[in-house]
């Protein structure tokens, strides 16, 4: 996701509860416990459950209080494997890849059901009908080693010979493949993919797990095994009043688009690009899944993408070398602290 603004006020105002009553028994401030959770880029929609809890007080009923951190330079998995932060927004590819190489990462809240990247290009492009065209073509990247082995897997599976040039560009890779500059990027369609659709150019794009590539969380809410193994109730009340949050705001989305943009005054948001991308993220069944799951650690989706990853030779030890065996991926994640789902 890209936003403009990347250096935020370490402390987020909290907006007014919206009728919220406390529950019986609610921790005072002296008693709460304290939690913290950092985020992995500017204030978005992937995080807008974070801040429907904080803001209608289900952190307060509780008995918790929790600091958002703001998106710094380290990286929100690093935070969290070095005991920095007790939360964070990780990345699906970031929990296998640092998990593989030693960080204490566990994957404790799918922040969505099913994958939201995908490969796109610009709609007129009469040239590209389907993957096996993209061979040869110029892909704007992000330095990756798991791009190689997504866009190489797509190609292939359709035929191709999975090769193309690449020039790593970051986020200007949007701005590349707008002024035809480059041929195809990746992008998250919930964010900059609504971007797109909102105020063009106009484009397609080809789903993952249409072409071989297994489907995949997308990302997380992670904390650590010491974390988890030292305040394990503390952990249960924390991610029960953040799935709270999540389902509030798939059930009032106007509310919790209002939420995120008051409680995030130097972010710059427009309000109803935000609404845009929520809906995009509720009418695909996103945040719920089709089966009503919230929050919901899917294990075969993590064996899968596990297990591809590993075959890429993109899942390596602490001194760079690739695994020589499968590791045992049911300890990358754990359900145990979700609320009963419908």
């Amino acid at each position: 996701m890209t936003l403009p603004n990347h250096h935020l006020m370490a402390a987020f105002a909290v907006a007014v509860t919206l009728g919220a009553a406390p529950a019986l028994g609610q921790a005072t401030p002296q008693t709460a416990d304290k939690v913290s959770v950092a985020l992995d880029w500017t204030p978005n929609t992937n995080h807008i459950g974070l801040f429907v809890a904080e803001t209608r007080g289900y952190y307060d009923e509780a008995g918790l209080a929790v600091e958002i951190l703001p998106y710094a330079d380290t990286a929100a998995a690093t935070l969290v494997a070095n005991r920095v932060a007790d939360f964070g927004i990780v990345g699906s590819i970031g929990l296998f890849t640092q998990r593989s190489a030693g960080a204490d990462l566990v994957a404790a809240y799918a922040l969505v059901q099913t994958e939201t990247g995908r490969l796109v290009f610009k709609a007129d492009r009469s040239d590209i009908v389907r993957p096996r065209d993209l061979d040869g073509k110029l892909y704007a990247g992000f330095g990756s080693g798991w791009e190689n082995a997504l866009i190489g897997t797509i190609i292939r599976n359709d035929g191709g010979k999975g090769e193309f040039e690449t020039v790593t560009l970051g986020t200007s890779a949007y701005e590349a493949l707008a002024n035809d500059t480059v041929d195809f990027t990746l992008e998250v369609y919930t964010w900059e993919g609504v971007k797109a659709e909102r105020d063009g150019p106009a484009q397609r794009a080809f789903r993952y797990a249409d072409y071989g590539v297994p489907d995949q969380h997308t990302n997380f809410i992670a904390s650590s095994g010491a974390y988890l193994g030292a305040h394990a109730e503390t952990a249960r009340r924390f991610i029960a009043a953040t799935q709270r949050g999540y389902a509030y705001a798939v059930e009032h989305p106007d509310e919790a688009a209002d939420i995120l943009v008051a409680a995030n005054p130097d972010a710059a948001l427009d309000r109803d690009f935000v609404r845009a991308s929520l809906a995009a993220l509720i009418e695909g069944n996103y945040l719920r899944g089709a089966d009503g799951a919230v929050g919901m650690i899917d294990p075969t989706k993590m064996e899968a993408v596990g297990r591809f990853l590993y075959e890429a030779g993109l899942l390596k030890d602490g001194e760079g070398n690739p695994l020589s065996a499968l590791p045992d991926l049911s300890g990358y994640y754990t359900n145990q602290y979700l609320e009963a789902q419908p």
